[in-house]
């Protein structure tokens, strides 16, 4: 870190290290007076069985066909016109190829638009710097990225690695330290410019390596292991040099959202090292929302934009995936935004006003399945696997990170105590939190950890910590967290903060009705106990960053890929960098204060990496799961299913698509294969027969 030298604890917080220590809670002093048990296995959700899974290759491969097309309006409107090079010299020589054989409804046809509704809002388009998309599947309508995972959930477990992307194939040396990749060669971005090495190098010297930038994704060099570096051997060649040999996890990272290049030709002039009157702010900024047709590799490419009221995007003439018939993805000419809330997502994609929906707000399933049973219902509805599990996160960082007050700095010494996140679980009714957002037989008791769903899950390894608040108490007592003045509430130990009521600031998102609902839950819960929990909450965007700087006690959040599958993200299974772990980061000194069954964590996450050996990996993971669920590393609240709603307008969504397993849906279900058939199709199109203009230009070209 930058040598700077740790910032010395206040005088308030080393007292309270002391009065703590002297109560003894020290989460090795307590006789454990609950045994854990075995995790109740989830209903099942009833549904059509998933298809038989298929190897890679059955899905795609790179190769010259013998004639190409695109949409006849294209041709006429703009290649006889001149304004366009024929399709054959827009495509690269080998362009991937989409297999017919795994398009669930065939080889597609041209027209029709795509209608989302989407809760986010548009920062800007470098990404690359941090700014967002606004969610709901616009980056990953725009953004490609060296290797893909979200249609994976398809893929056979003897076949199970990312898809080629715009890294069409790569190899590892002989001792497993170098992994070379091939690039797509001939590729271009939407405006015509080729994509080269040099894009990547870009994105990761630049941005990934520069400390004064952060990737919206937080991509940082740790995510591809500690003194990793890459190299650029030609426009097409580039060379990952790893410290560990053969870290195949690491091919999953650079996947979306953690490597996907933006274009250098139009940020590498705005970037500070290359613009001496630039500065890091300016760069960041210096691409807004309403800067369109901004070159992506991506299928589409925005050209309009209306602030709180709607996103355009038309598709791209130079995009470089074919099917096996010789068509230029995308089907869909255009991909539309409303710009509304994610409950209204779902609303309208049930309704048939939108085509497209991830439905992950519980209390919305009863009335979608209502309308999803009537024959003259517009969309169908698809639940998937229990993917989308929510937990109570720790602060355990008790080393200044976020340079916490006295009442913060006690609450994390308390959070590192395995007695008192034992009292936290076992005074939560994990049953009663699941139907506070469905009734019915959707939600399940997340014990934390990975969750059912993970191919490596075990029941049996799994310790789970049932309700049972007078065990609760007595941990608090313990503790010396005792309600000394008779007003309901434990008090802090003499000494300690002048022996005032404990209090606790949970971290939750406003907008996210879950997450609201969760924190209610626990905050009424953990009152049966005397513990005062006030719940802050804040939108998305105030959430991440409070987060990101250490400012909270308590936090609840989603489980990420990395528990929901065990092969992405999985550096952030454990603190295994100063800045890599969502609740416990080091301080202003880089050092990082691992309670011993993090380190534990940390030694089995990296042998993951390290290991190729199926059986192997296996065994980790159960070991992994065991340290994570004895030790209450978080505490799991509740899991359920997401489904996914989709107009039955739409072909070619593949079947049992989760919502979020490997990569969000958008992702999964392969967006730039869905077509229309003809006789649904509609005048949905804003800018029918028209295709981006320059960058920055305003609207599209006709």
């Amino acid at each position: 870190m930058s040598g700077r030298k740790r910032r010395p604890p206040p005088c308030a917080a080393g007292a309270v290290r002391l009065a703590i220590a002297m109560v003894g809670f020290t989460g090795v002093a307590y006789g454990q007076t609950v045994a854990p048990t075995i995790a109740p296995v989830p209903v099942a959700i009833t549904g059509k069985p998933a298809p038989a899974p298929v190897k890679i290759s059955d899905i795609l491969e790179f190769k010259a066909l013998p004639a190409y097309h695109e949409p006849d309006w294209v041709t006429a409107n703009f290649v006889a016109k001149g304004r366009l090079p024929p399709v054959v010299d827009r495509l690269p020589k080998e362009p991937l190829v989409f297999k017919t054989g795994n398009l669930p409804d065939g080889v597609g046809v041209y027209g029709d638009a795509l209608r989302h509704v989407t809760g986010g809002r548009p920062e800007g388009w470098n990404y690359m710097a941090g700014q967002s998309q606004g969610w709901g599947g616009v980056d990953i309508g725009t953004m490609e990225c060296l290797t893909r995972t979200g249609p994976l959930f398809e893929v056979a477990a003897s076949d199970l690695t990312p898809l080629p992307n715009l890294a069409r194939s790569w190899e590892w040396s002989v001792d497993g330290h170098k992994l070379t990749m091939h690039l797509v060669a001939g590729a271009r971005w939407s405006d015509g410019v080729p994509f080269t090495s040099e894009d990547v190098m870009f994105y990761w010297e630049d941005n990934v390596l520069d400390p004064k930038v952060t990737p919206l994704s937080g991509t940082s060099q740790e995510t591809f292991g500690a003194g990793t570096t890459l190299r650029a051997i030609d426009d097409t060649t580039i060379e990952w040099t790893f410290k560990d040999a053969f870290p195949t996890q690491y091919l999953y990272q650079m996947g979306y959202p953690d490597f996907c290049p933006g274009p250098a030709h139009l940020f590498k002039p705005l970037h500070p090292r290359y613009n001496p009157t630039a500065t890091y702010d300016t760069y960041q900024k210096a691409v807004p929302t309403e800067f369109l047709n901004v070159p992506v590799m991506g299928a589409w490419v925005p050209v309009a934009y209306r602030p709180d009221d709607i996103l355009v995007l038309r598709r791209n003439p130079y995009y470089w995936k074919v099917d096996e018939a010789g068509n230029q993805l995308p089907y869909l000419d255009e991909v539309q935004y409303r710009l509304s809330t994610w409950q209204a997502r779902d609303i309208d994609a049930a309704a048939g006003i939108a085509d497209f929906s991830n439905l992950e707000q519980p209390q919305n399933y009863v009335e979608a399945l209502r309308h999803a049973a009537d024959p003259t219902s517009p969309a169908t509805l698809k639940f998937g696997p229990r993917t989308s599990a929510f937990s109570m996160l720790f602060n355990l960082s008790a080393n200044g990170w976020g340079q916490p007050d006295a009442r913060a700095e006690a609450v994390r010494l308390l959070n590192r105590d395995l007695g008192f996140r034992l009292a936290i679980s076992s005074a939560l009714d994990r049953d009663q939190i699941g139907q506070s957002l469905v009734k019915g037989p959707f939600t399940a008791p997340y014990p934390g950890g990975l969750v059912a769903a993970n191919p490596y899950y075990d029941n049996g390894s799994t310790h789970y910590y049932p309700l049972a608040r007078e065990v609760a108490v007595a941990y608090l007592n313990k503790a010396g967290l005792i309600d000394t003045d008779g007003d309901g509430w434990v008090n802090w130990p003499a000494g300690t903060l002048g022996g005032e009521d404990v209090n606790i600031v949970l971290l939750a998102i406003a907008d996210n009705g879950v997450v609201a609902t969760l924190a209610g839950g626990v905050v009424a819960q953990l009152e049966t106990i005397g513990l005062r929990v006030t719940p802050k909450l804040v939108a998305v965007d105030p959430e991440f960053d409070l987060e990101s700087r250490g400012q909270f006690d308590w936090l609840i959040s989603r489980a990420g890929p990395e528990l929901i599958t065990s092969v992405e993200n999985t550096t952030q299974m454990a603190p295994t960098g100063p800045r890599i772990s969502e609740f416990h980061q080091a301080g202003s000194d880089g050092t990082l204060d691992l309670l011993p069954f993090e380190s534990q964590l940390v030694g089995i996450v990296r042998q993951f990496i390290a290991s190729s050996d199926p059986v192997g990996r296996t065994a980790l993971m159960r070991q992994y799961q065991s340290v994570f669920t004895q030790n209450i590393y978080a505490v799991g609240l509740t899991q359920f299913p997401g489904a996914l709603v989709v107009s039955k307008r739409m072909a070619n969504v593949p079947p049992n698509a989760p919502i979020l397993m490997f990569n969000w849906s958008e992702d999964a279900i392969m967006r730039e294969r869905l077509f229309v058939p003809k006789d649904r199709q509609s005048n949905f199109e804003l800018f029918p027969r028209s295709l981006p203009g320059a960058p920055g230009s305003a609207g599209p070209i006709y």
